[in-house]
Formats: structure tokens, C-alpha cells, sequence
């Protein structure tokens, strides 16, 4: 595909809020670029693409391409390269289709139901099988499915980048923070079902989870990304991942904490996934830990029903042993330590203070309390 073949909004280097709206259009017109060789493969292919196109399109707040667009502006990328902004909104754009991929396959792992309030792909997919009376098991094609909808996506992430119009030299010094972002996602998710499946309390695996399944390619690696675009030296991006480190950490913390108590309405996931699911989160393990040392039936019980029960009540009387220790408490100490300490990093570099304020304002909006 021509990378000048995708148009759309240009992004307004004034304000952030531009681009969200701005990568939106850009991942359409992507999109819409290669229906074309889809349909030619069979309409099977196409009925798959639509669901693949309705999860890109349909949801979702943009946090990487605005990352990676912070990184790039913040490193002089407008001022002081020759990159075209729009080719740079494109490469950055194409992030979303790393957390498509991510969030299509998580779903298949957890059994989700729901993801932004809307089913899940591998349960629409289904459904699709299902009303049309095909043969077979509708939930096994969901599944099938859905594996290759996400493997699409992470195919097409690559193909985005690679064809985003910026230069050979910005590809080349993205190529490592790209490469890495994408084998720690996929890492962190293995290391999370690893200790799901053996019952961990390790808080410092858990800890590990946090940092390579969300935080570096949330926030770290998009910024990473977007500095390397404009030609960063090593100082901006070292302060550019130690925020990101931090506040993506804190980030994944506050999606733990909406995981236990977080209102349906604001996660678009039922009351109590994490615990449904079995998650071995941070919370969990100084949950446990806490427990064991104030109340050692309740930690028998908490320990006993995660991952095991279904029922709501059931979920609710976890939570609530949750909520009866200190980790709750101890979460939050531990957010707002991390926010304080990643937007120290930007204080040890010299930003404009446009960016900086962006920044600030982003990490703010990714660890508020939201309960």
C-alpha cells in the first residue's frame, strides 16, 4: 500500500486532543486501503475484517499514538527534523493495531464476555455463526477465529509502520524500541498466565506483569518510539521511558483496583473480573499478605474462591475481604508515588513546556480515581 494513500485530519500540533480523532481517521483509511485484497481472499475474509475493523474503530482512548505523537513532538520532531507529521501520525497510529491484537487475544485467554461494554470479538464472531445456522460449534469458530483476527492485526501493525511514509533513517532508529515493545507485550502476557495458572503470591512477578504486559507498551515504548522518530538523544529518552516506566505502572495498578471495585459502567467488563478470572495482580498478593497476618480465614477464603467463583454475591464477599485489609490503601500510596516519581523524570531534561504540561496532564488522566 502507498503510504501517501491514507488521508485524513492533519494533526494539530497546538493540542494532544487533536489525536485521537486524527488516528482514527488514519487507522480507517488504512483500513479501507486494504479491503480491497481481503475481499479478493473470500467474503469469509471480509466478514472477518469487519470485526477486526469494528473493534480498531469502535472503542478505545488512543493512549498510544498519543504517546508516541507526545514523544515525538517533545523531542523537537516538528521543529528539528524533516519527518512529515502526517507520515509520524501514521507510524504512531499503527500501535493501536499492537493493542487490537493484544486485546483480542486476552479476551480469548480470560473467557471474556464483554470488552468497552460491547461482546468481546471471539463471542461476536460466534454469534455471527450462530444466526447464520453454519455448521459446526459456534464457539470453537469464535475462538478459531478470533486467534486469526488478532494475528491479522499484529501482522497489519507491522505493515502500517513499516509503510507510514517516514524516513528510512527514523525507521531505523524506531526499529529497536519497536521490536522490544512487541516481544515484552507478548512476553507479559505469558508470564501472566503462568502465574494464574500456578497460583502465585510472588508480588515481585506480579510486579513484572505490570511493567512488560501493559506498562512498556502503553506508554513507555510509544514515547520511546515517537523520541526515536524524531532523532532523540539518549538523555530525552531515558527520561521519556523512566515516565513512562512509572506512570504505566501506575496505570496498570489503577486498572487492578477497577478490576476488583471498578463500576461496569466506567470498565465496560462485569463487577469483579480480575477476581473471576483469577488474576494475580499486585492487590491480590498484599491482599493475601495482609490477610494472612489479621485474618487467616478470610485469606483461606479469598485464596479459595479467585479464580473459582462465578456467582456475584460470591464476587462481592471476595472483594469485600479485599477491601477489609490494607492493599486498597497501599495501592493507592503506591499510585500516587509512582505518578510523583515519573513526571520527576521530565523535570531532568529540557521540554518545551507545552509538552511537558501534556504530559503531565496525560499522566494525571491515566492514574486518577476513577471509582
Amino acid at each position: 500500500m502507498s503510504s501517501q494513500s491514507t488521508p485524513g485530519p492533519r494533526p494539530d500540533p497546538a493540542t494532544i486532543d487533536s489525536i485521537p480523532d486524527a488516528a482514527r481517521a488514519q487507522l480507517a483509511a488504512y483500513i479501507e486501503a486494504r479491503r480491497p485484497e481481503i475481499d479478493a481472499i473470500g467474503a469469509p475474509v471480509t466478514t472477518a475484517l469487519e470485526h477486526l475493523a469494528d473493534f480498531v474503530l469502535g472503542g478505545g482512548k488512543r493512549i498510544r499514538p498519543l504517546y508516541g505523537w507526545a514523544g515525538f513532538v517533545g523531542a523537537g520532531g516538528l521543529e528539528n527534523s524533516s519527518e512529515d507529521p502526517e507520515a509520524v501520525l501514521r507510524a504512531v497510529s499503527s500501535l493501536e493495531f499492537i493493542q487490537a491484537c493484544a486485546l483480542v487475544h486476552d479476551d480469548i485467554i480470560d473467557s471474556s464476555e464483554t470488552r468497552r461494554g460491547r461482546p468481546t470479538v471471539h463471542r461476536a464472531v460466534a454469534a455471527d455463526h450462530r444466526d447464520r445456522n453454519h455448521l459446526g460449534e459456534p464457539d470453537h469458530y469464535g475462538l478459531s477465529a478470533a486467534i486469526l483476527i488478532g494475528d491479522l492485526a499484529l501482522a497489519w501493525a507491522d505493515d502500517m509502520f513499516a509503510d507510514s511514509g517516514i524516513s528510512a533513517a527514523a525507521f531505523a532508529r524506531a526499529r529497536e524500541p519497536w521490536r522490544g515493545m512487541r516481544t515484552e507485550v507478548i512476553g507479559g502476557q505469558l508470564l501472566d498466565i503462568s502465574l494464574e495458572s500456578s497460583g502465585s503470591e510472588d508480588i515481585t512477578l506480579s510486579r513484572s506483569v505490570n511493567r512488560y504486559k501493559t506498562a512498556a507498551y502503553t506508554i513507555e515504548r510509544p514515547l520511546h518510539i515517537g523520541a526515536a522518530l524524531a532523532g532523540a538523544d539518549e538523555q530525552l529518552i531515558s527520561s521519556f521511558r523512566g515516565y513512562g516506566h512509572d506512570i504505566g505502572i501506575a496505570f496498570q495498578l489503577r486498572d487492578d483496583l477497577l478490576g476488583v471495585f471498578g463500576d461496569p459502567a466506567l470498565t465496560g467488563k462485569p463487577a469483579g473480573d480480575d477476581l473471576r478470572e483469577g488474576k494475580r495482580t499486585e492487590l491480590l498478593s498484599l491482599a493475601l499478605a495482609d490477610a494472612d497476618r489479621s485474618d487467616p480465614a478470610a485469606a483461606a477464603e479469598l485464596r479459595a474462591g479467585v479464580g473459582t467463583v462465578d456467582d456475584p454475591a460470591d464476587i462481592t464477599r471476595l472483594a469485600d475481604i479485599i477491601a477489609s485489609t490494607g492493599a486498597p490503601e497501599q495501592m493507592e500510596q503506591r499510585i500516587e508515588e509512582l505518578t510523583r516519581s515519573g513526571l520527576a523524570h521530565l523535570d531532568r531534561v529540557q521540554l518545551p513546556e507545552s509538552v511537558k504540561s501534556t504530559l503531565h496532564s496525560l499522566a494525571i488522566r491515566s492514574t486518577e480515581r476513577r471509582t
